[in-house]
């Protein structure tokens, strides 16, 4: 448990951040959802419009630290594989 001031206050911006970062994590894992259910669903059209709408809420989760940079490319690779195989 947390005995100085400073600690303290160390651990209530832990808090924050984390509650910031769920909320971003969330909410890039909604996109890369919506980009998953467009492939299943075979709509070409909606699953290359998914992935530009996904992009640069990935790449924003990068530039803000809630991913890293390998694993956001890594998705977008993957993702993007994906919806170029489609017929």
């Amino acid at each position: 448990m947390a005995n100085t001031p400073q600690s303290k206050k160390r651990a209530r911006q832990n808090e924050k951040r984390f509650a910031v970062n769920k909320a971003r994590r969330s909410r890039i894992r909604t996109y890369l959802r919506k980009v998953e259910e467009a492939i299943e669903s075979g709509d070409k059209d909606a699953s290359v419009a998914a992935l530009k709408a996904a992009q640069p809420e990935l790449m924003r989760g990068v530039t803000k630290g809630v991913f890293h940079k390998n694993t956001a490319s890594r998705k977008m690779s993957r993702l993007s594989a994906r919806v170029k195989a489609l017929a």
